[in-house]
Order: C-alpha cells, then structure tokens, then sequence
C-alpha cells in the first residue's frame, strides 16, 4: 500500500515521458499504452525455435523438422522491429538499466513462464565486453523478471555455472555462417547442470547461433530440458 501510495505521488510530481512518443505515460512505465499497443507480438510461430510462421500454420518451421536443435523451446513474445528495437538498443547501448523493469513487465504482460524450470541461466558475455559496458543485460533482464514474478523468485540465478572463454566479434557483425563459426569453443561450465530444466535468458534471437551452442554445451552436461526466454524474435528476411 506504502509502496503505491509512494509511486502515485511520484508519478504526480514527475509524470513519466513515454520513450517512443515522448508524451506522459499515463503509467509508472515509460512506455504509453497507444505506444505499447504498437509492439508487435509474435503469435503465429514455430513452437520450438519461436521463428515466425505464416498466418494460419502452425506446428514446427521446415528447420525445425529436417535438424532438431537442441533448444526444446523458444519463448519469444515480440517480433523484433523498430519500436522495441528503439527500447532495446537504448537499454543496451547507451546504458539505460532502468528499462530493465520495463523489459520484463512487457515480457511477463505477454507470457505466462513455464514453472517447471530448475535453474536460469543469463546469456553471459567476455569480461572485457563487461568491463567497457558496465552490465550484461541478460542478467538484468533475469533479475528484473525474478524481482517481479514471484514464482520465479525461488529459483538460481547463479553467475558461475555459464562462462564466456574467450571473446569474440558481436554476433550482430556477422552473417548466419559466421556467427556459427565464431562460437566454437565460446562458453563453459562451472559447475553440474545434469538433470536440470533451464531457462536460458537473453535479449534477441537472430539466427538462434548463441543459444544453440549454449544447449549443446548443456545437454551433452546432461541438462534435461533446454528453453531460451527472449524479449524479441528476428523475422526471416523478406522474400
């Protein structure tokens, strides 16, 4: 009730500007609801990598049924286009940590996690790419949904089980051949994960390269169930 109480009083002295139209949000959100209303969601997709499908199909993308990956499921609620890739890069990239909260409001507005997860496991990226960023969002984002969902406040978020070994050009610089190649060898176990029911949780999926190396590297740990939660999904390129 406090808590409320001290939020409206906030909101009222300074209202929140929406990021995308600049006007009051209306909310303790930067974001407005006619703003929010115009992210797209992605409904019709592949069940398993979450790649966007034909209106009207359902089922596996033709990728997913002629090689299998090792990822059992993608959670991706938003399609990846302008208006959250505005949100995303300034939370990213110029170092707005406070769109945490609102990144993870969207996610859970949209998804209702899976509870049967044992452990979640943030994307990690190389110390040095740390070092100049300051943060690794995938682990903000993984706290920001522990911090606002409370079934998923008992689980691990632990930062040694997954490592970056070396470093490597952003994934977003290289074509699909080139992102495969350039994470041979990338990442690391620090400790067991057999048995365990993983939630891997990052930003974007393009190609999907990261998190299928991530769940190889898992289930040849033993993990017994790999999912990847994402805020956005890379349509296919336009044909």
């Amino acid at each position: 009730m406090v808590n409320r109480w001290g939020r409206q009083l906030l909101d009222g002295l300074f209202p929140q500007l929406c990021l995308l139209c600049r006007l009051p949000s209306a909310s303790h959100l930067p974001l407005c609801a006619c703003c929010a209303a115009q992210l797209v969601e992605n409904h019709t997709c592949c069940r398993c990598c979450a790649l966007p499908l034909p209106d009207g199909n359902a089922g596996l993308c033709a990728a997913c049924i002629q090689r299998p990956p090792a990822l059992d499921r993608v959670i991706a609620p938003f399609l990846y286009e302008p208006h959250i890739g505005y949100i995303i890069a300034r939370w990213k990239f110029q170092r707005q940590r406070h769109l945490s909260g609102l990144l993870a409001e969207l996610w859970l507005s949209t998804v209702e996690p899976p509870r049967d997860r044992d452990l979640l496991l943030p994307v990690p990226i190389h110390w040095r790419r740390l070092l100049g960023r300051g943060f690794n969002q995938a682990t903000l984002l993984a706290m920001a949904l522990q911090d606002r969902d409370p079934n998923l406040q008992p689980l691990p978020l632990p930062s040694r089980v997954l490592c970056r070994t070396r470093a490597a050009p952003a994934q977003s610089t290289l074509t699909a051949h080139q992102r495969a190649h350039n994470l041979r060898g990338a990442f690391a176990l620090g400790a067991s994960v057999k048995g365990q029911r993983i939630a891997v949780i990052d930003d974007v999926m393009t190609t999907g390269a990261t998190a299928e190396a991530i769940a190889r590297l898992l289930k040849r740990a033993g993990a017994a169930d790999v999912q990847l939660w994402c805020l956005a999904r890379t349509p296919p390129p336009a044909t």
